[in-house]
C-alpha cells in the first residue's frame, strides 16, 4: 500500500479502493490538472466529475474549496446520485450546483462517466450571444450538430431544473449553458476532456473573429457537417494521442496529481 501524502496532507487511497476507482481517480485528477494548465478554472467555482466503476450510482467531484491545481486521485468526494456523501478526505463537502448539474447528467445519460463544466471568460462570453456557437472555426465545425442549448435559470440549485437540462442535453455530448458557460461529457475523461476543450478553443476563435468586425467568412453547411463526421470517423478516436501525451506533461510537471 502506498503512503504517499498529497499536498493537503490527506493519504492516498492506492491499495484502499478498486484498482478500477484508481483508476478513474488519477484520470479525473490528471482532467483538473489539465484544465487548470490550459486557463479554464474559475476559482473553486466550477466542476468536474466522473462515475465510480462498479458503483454505477456514485461519482467523484472535486471538494469546494479546492482549487483545480489542488486535485489529487486521493483527495476527490465521493457521493451518490441523491447527494449522500459516501467519502470526504478533505471534510470540505461539495458545491450543491456542483452536484445538481452532475447527477442529472450521471442519472439521465447512463453511458456518460465523466462530465464537465467550466466557465471561461470565452465560453461565457458565446454563451450570451443569441446566435450561439458558429460554424467559423474547424473546431467549431467539428462539433456540428452535436452541442445543445440549455437556457439561463439561476444559480443551479434547485433540482426541478435538472430534468430541463438533460432534456436539453438530448444524446449530445456538449452543451452551452446560456448566460453561464460549458458543459463536455464522455464514456471516459479522455473524451469529456476532448470534447471540452475543442469547444472552449471554437469559443476563444468565436471571440476573437467577431471583435475584429469584419464579415464573417461562413462555410456551407454541408462543409460543417462533413468535417464532423470525419472527426467521429470509425477508428479515429482510439487512435488519437493527445491524453498520453498530456499526462506525460502532468507525469514531467506536477506528478502530484496521482497522489
Amino acid at each position: 500500500m502506498s503512503t504517499m501524502i498529497d499536498p493537503l496532507g490527506v493519504p492516498s487511497l492506492h491499495g484502499r479502493v478498486s484498482t478500477e476507482e484508481w483508476e478513474m481517480r488519477v484520470n479525473l485528477a490528471a482532467c483538473y490538472r489539465l484544465a487548470a494548465h490550459f486557463r479554464m478554472t474559475d476559482l473553486i467555482y466550477t466542476h468536474i466529475s466522473a462515475r465510480v466503476p462498479g458503483e454505477e450510482h456514485h461519482f467523484l467531484i472535486n471538494a469546494f474549496g479546492l482549487l483545480w491545481d489542488e486535485i489529487t486521485a486521493s483527495n476527490l468526494v465521493k457521493v451518490t446520485a441523491e447527494g449522500e456523501i459516501v467519502d470526504d478526505p478533505t471534510g470540505l463537502g461539495i458545491n450543491q450546483a456542483g452536484y445538481v448539474i452532475h447527477s442529472a447528467v450521471h442519472r439521465g445519460r447512463p453511458e456518460i462517466n465523466c462530465v464537465i463544466h467550466t466557465h471561461t471568460a470565452a465560453g461565457v462570453g458565446v454563451s450570451a450571444q443569441e446566435h450561439g456557437l458558429l460554424p467559423i472555426s474547424q473546431h467549431a465545425m467539428r462539433l456540428t450538430g452535436n452541442v445543445g442549448y440549455h437556457d439561463y435559470e439561476g444559480v443551479a440549485l434547485d433540482l426541478d431544473e435538472q430534468a430541463r437540462l438533460i432534456e436539453d442535453l438530448g444524446a449530445r455530448m456538449t452543451m452551452i449553458l446560456c448566460n453561464h458557460g460549458l458543459l463536455s461529457c464522455g464514456t471516459t475523461v479522455r473524451q469529456a476532456f476532448d470534447y471540452l476543450y475543442y469547444l472552449e478553443r471554437a469559443c476563444q476563435a468565436q471571440i476573437s473573429a467577431l471583435a475584429g468586425g469584419s464579415k464573417l467568412r461562413m462555410p456551407p453547411p454541408e462543409v460543417a457537417e462533413k468535417v464532423a463526421r470525419q472527426f467521429e470517423r470509425p477508428g479515429y478516436q482510439e487512435k488519437k494521442g493527445e491524453w498520453r501525451a498530456l499526462l506525460r506533461m502532468l507525469d514531467r510537471t506536477q506528478p502530484s496529481y496521482k497522489q
